[in-house]
Parts: C-alpha cells; sequence; structure tokens
C-alpha cells in the first residue's frame, strides 16, 4: 500500500548535516558515530534514507525548503540567517539539490494534477524501480523577499508555503510565540491564493492561525500536527482549530516527533522508553482527527522525521521510517477498514491536491 508522507526535510538534512542519504540509514549511522560527525544529539540516530523510503512504501513525499532566520533563543541545528536575502539563496540552494536528484532519476517532482495521477499509478502498479515523487513546500517564508515574489517562486516549482517556523517569521508568528501576522502577512497571503499557492498552517502561532484563514480562501493544509487534547503544548492543533480544517476540506498530517506524542515530554530528560511512546501512542492523534471529523477523510500522515531529531526521540518501536506501515495493523486493531487505512496511509493526501490543483472544492 503506498504511502503519502507529508513532511520530510531531506535538503535540509542533506546540506546541513551533510548526510547523503541514497546510503542505508545503517551506514549513515555508522559514519556519523565513527569521529566524522558529533555535533547533534541525532547524530548516529537518523531514521530516513531513500532506500528506507522505498522499503516502507513511500513513494510520494512533501519535500521542504527550511531558511531560517537568526533567532537569538532558539538554539542548533535549526539554520539561523542574519537577513532575508541569505535565506532567499540558501533555499535556492536546497531547491538545486532536488533538482540534481531529479536529473539522476531518483525524484520526480509534482506540480500538477497529470503529473500526480501518472505518478500515483506508476507506484501502485508495483514500479519499485520508478523514481520517487516529491512535491516542494516552504517551511517558514522568511526566503520570500516580499509578497509578490510568490509567483516566482510558483514558476521555479514551489506548491506550498507555510508562513512561519519556531520563533516568529517577517509575515507571522510562530511556534512558541503568541500573535498574529504582521503587516506583510495579509499581503503574502493574498498572493499565494492568487498564484495558486497552497497554505501549510503549521507552526503558526494561535492568533495568526485565525487571521491567515480568515484572510486566505485558498486550499489549506497542515503537515505535520498533532492534538492538543492529547499533548496540551501551544505546537499542537487545538479541537477548534482541527474542526476549523476539516470545515475547509484541509488534510491534517500527524507527526512523529516523540515530545508532541505524549504528555508530560521533559526535553533533555524523556526518552521514548520512560514516557511509554510507541507507534500506538502516535495512532491516537490520527484517530482523535478521524473522531471529530466524523470519518477518516482528514487524517494522515506528515511524520516530519530527521526533522532535527532521531531514535532518541521517535516511538521507541520505530527504527526507521519504513516501521510507519506499522500503524495499518493497529488502526485495523481499532476497527479500521483496508479502506480507511488507504485513505490514511494516502489517499486523503492524493484526493487534496488532486483538488487543490484543479479548483474544485
Amino acid at each position: 500500500m503506498l504511502i503519502f508522507d507529508a513532511h520530510l526535510d531531506l535538503a535540509w538534512n542533506a546540506i546541513d548535516w551533510n548526510r547523503d542519504l541514497l546510503l542505508s540509514v545503517e551506514e549513515i549511522r555508522r559514519l556519523e558515530t565513527s569521529g566524522r560527525e558529533s555535533d547533534f544529539k541525532a547524530r548516529g540516530r537518523g531514521t530516513v534514507t531513500f532506500p528506507e523510503l522505498r522499503k516502507g512504501g513511500f513513494g510520494i513525499f512533501i519535500a521542504t525548503l527550511l531558511a531560517r532566520l537568526f533567532r537569538p533563543d532558539l538554539k542548533p541545528p535549526i539554520q539561523r540567517f542574519a537577513n532575508m536575502n541569505s535565506a532567499y539563496a540558501c533555499a535556492h540552494g536546497q531547491m538545486a539539490y532536488y533538482i540534481a536528484l531529479e536529473k539522476a532519476g531518483h525524484l520526480r517532482w509534482i506540480k500538477d494534477v497529470a503529473a500526480l495521477d501518472k505518478h500515483v499509478e506508476a507506484w501502485k502498479t508495483g514500479v519499485s524501480s520508478d523514481p520517487l515523487g516529491f512535491i516542494l513546500s516552504m517551511e517558514g517564508a522568511d526566503p520570500v523577499l516580499d509578497p509578490e515574489q510568490v509567483h516566482e517562486w510558483y514558476a521555479n516549482g514551489l506548491r506550498i508555503i507555510g508562513p512561519s517556523h519556531y520563533g516568529v517569521s517577517p509575515y507571522a508568528h510562530g511556534t512558541g510565540t503568541v500573535g498574529g501576522l504582521f503587516p506583510p502577512g495579509k499581503p503574502l497571503l493574498r498572493e499565494m491564493e492568487k498564484a495558486g499557492m497552497i497554505l501549510d498552517v503549521t507552526h503558526l502561532a494561535d492568533q495568526a492561525m485565525d487571521e491567515a484563514l480568515d484572510c486566505y480562501g485558498g486550499p489549506v493544509l497542515a503537515s505535520h500536527h498533532n492534538c492538543r487534547a492529547l499533548v496540551d503544548d501551544q505546537r499542537q492543533l487545538p479541537d477548534r482549530h482541527i474542526k476549523q480544517l476539516i470545515s475547509r476540506g484541509a488534510v491534517i498530517g500527524s507527526a512523529l516527533d516523540a515530545w508532541m506524542l505524549a504528555p508530560g515530554w521533559v526535553r533533555g530528560e524523556s526518552t521514548p522508553q520512560s514516557a511509554n511512546v510507541t507507534m500506538a501512542t502516535y495512532v491516537d492523534h490520527i484517530d482523535h482527527v478521524c473522531q471529530l471529523a466524523g470519518n477518516t477523510n482528514h487524517a494522515a500522515i506528515g511524520t516530519d522525521l530527521d526533522g532535527g531529531f532521531g531514535t532518541e526521540q521517535t516511538p521507541m518501536d520505530l527504527n526507521t521510517i519504513s516501521d510507519v506501515r506499522k500503524i495499518g495493523d493497529i488502526l485495523k486493531s481499532r476497527g479500521y477498514t483496508d479502506t480507511d487505512v488507504e485513505k490514511i496511509f494516502s489517499g486523503n493526501w492524493i484526493n487534496f491536491f488532486r483538488k487543490a490543483w484543479s479548483g474544485k472544492k
């Protein structure tokens, strides 16, 4: 069964973390524990490579550009640039990484419905040698120099923008802050809607999300978000926002960062074992979205694996991204059907993009 992951920071891992994602997970871990790299706690604990994506059936995903402005209160490994021009240049460098892999035949860049349908059909018929498909997203709009530049980014193949990340961006308050859109925020959203750019509300502060949803009338998604009702943190979606997103036809991808999965996680102290975080804990968040929706049409996968963390901060029964398939059996044990599982694995994201790119409501 095809899996669609809505959030993978592949270029960031390849360039900032200096990981050759064409290698096996085991080889990268070996290289990172042999003295070559030791700068971050997640070294030697990565979970995502191209071979593991294939092994798990991840034939399609949203891949990111992540180039952040400096935030004095944030620690590495999040990128921190002194100005937007540098962020703009870095994002183009990350885009060049995807271009190089596409030219080498490892990736297929999906930008419209025709390419999406062709790619999905190839993977569903078992063409394992087919390129992995990706849709390009920007996590934090810091590289967008002004709202009108959205059209340039769209012409270059970008299809999704999340206006903020951790802290504030030039356009909006994000995770860990309280506030709404900044003056350029609404013009950014207006130009996104004109261009056909999809809005990712992930990381928006509560007020900023309210204002963005009021201002922006185009397609909306939440690529990697979990549920505040289960883990009470500002990074999570409250039920009112989940219901609002459902009413807009959005799909919500659940993330696999352990601190977002189980309450009581103490950063720097807790482990997946001490917090009893498992893939079943992950399914709790997927199930919560389904219960609020009354169906399985809005819940999906957005792992965020290797998004600055590794197995020290993932469910204890996950070794690599290929283990995400385990949730199929967990969902079935809770009464979900094969059709439900297929929707959560890939169908909901595929249908979302078909509608978004064809202009259907």
